[in-house]
């Protein structure tokens, strides 16, 4: 058996360490740590976080971007693991829950007051919202769902989510973003199951 070639070991340790730097992020936020903090933590040079990305700015919008495609993987696995579109609805939007529940408020904040990991959070919260446009529109064509507007609850649906993404939920009413997706679900598919 021969050995990893050092590019496959590279590539492996940089997985590796935005892995932990997402983890880092996540249970922390980001704007109080420098790139010596992170480095520090992560076990690893500056310069191997320069590797990475050129700058602390541009480090934590590619781990952002990461965390959201990671997530995105995960929660259309769980979609795909159910027949009945209340059950793709409720798997959609409670794994969503689950994937945001590790993030801290700091990292929410930190999140919505800096632009670039802002924009990758709006962009993902749109495609979100448009997947469960899609998802409830399945629902009503199946007969599952009340025959409601698709395009009015995929709006309020995309909504709810922009401000639960915006900080406005968490605001008016305390949840934490993944309880708001928690509730969202509740509520959305108590809404349109049929009576």
């Amino acid at each position: 058996m021969t050995a990893p070639s050092p590019t496959r070991r590279g590539a492996a340790r940089h997985s590796e360490l935005f892995d932990a730097l997402i983890d880092l992020l996540l249970a922390e936020g980001f704007a109080h740590l420098t790139l010596d903090d992170v480095a520090a933590r992560l076990r690893c040079s500056k310069r191997t976080l320069y590797a990475l990305a050129g700058s602390k700015e541009q480090l934590v919008r590619a781990a952002v971007v990461r965390f959201f495609e990671r997530a995105t993987v995960r929660v259309e696995a769980a979609v795909a693991a159910c027949a009945a579109p209340a059950d793709r609805v409720a798997a959609y939007l409670r794994a969503v829950a689950a994937e945001l529940a590790p993030a801290s408020a700091g990292f929410f904040d930190d999140m919505a007051a800096f632009p670039p990991a802002a924009e990758v959070y709006a962009r993902n919260t749109e495609a979100a919202a448009r997947r469960v446009g899609e998802l409830i529109g399945e629902g009503v064509a199946a007969g599952d769902f009340r025959d409601v507007p698709v395009s009015f609850a995929a709006e309020t649906v995309a909504t709810t989510m922009v401000a639960i993404q915006q900080r406005r939920i968490a605001g008016a009413t305390g949840l934490a973003d993944a309880e708001a997706y928690e509730a969202l679900a509740a509520l959305l598919l108590h809404g349109l199951a049929r009576p």
